[in-house]
């Protein structure tokens, strides 16, 4: 049951990292990666590492997630384009 769960979490890492790396839509991006970086904190709790799944969901996933997303914002606000659903 624990494999399952460990293929599963893994899986999805590695989607939201593709994700990241491919997407030509910024905001997608940032969000795939604060995503990608929950799920490895989530994996390091599972493998009882709470300092590191903390450290990771609070810096990875929170600080770096919302300063990308923030940057996307202001500098499409500043660009004056358009903005996509």
């Amino acid at each position: 049951m624990i494999v399952l769960a460990y293929t599963a979490l893994a899986v999805v890492m590695v989607v939201c990292a593709i994700v990241a790396v491919v997407s030509k839509n910024l905001l997608r991006a940032a969000i795939a990666l604060g995503v990608g970086s929950a799920t490895l904190a989530v994996i390091f709790f599972l493998l009882d590492a709470p300092y590191a799944g903390g450290f990771e969901l609070s810096v990875g996933a929170g600080l770096v997630s919302v300063l990308f997303i923030v940057a996307i914002s202001l500098s499409e606000a500043m660009r004056g384009g358009p903005r996509e659903p």
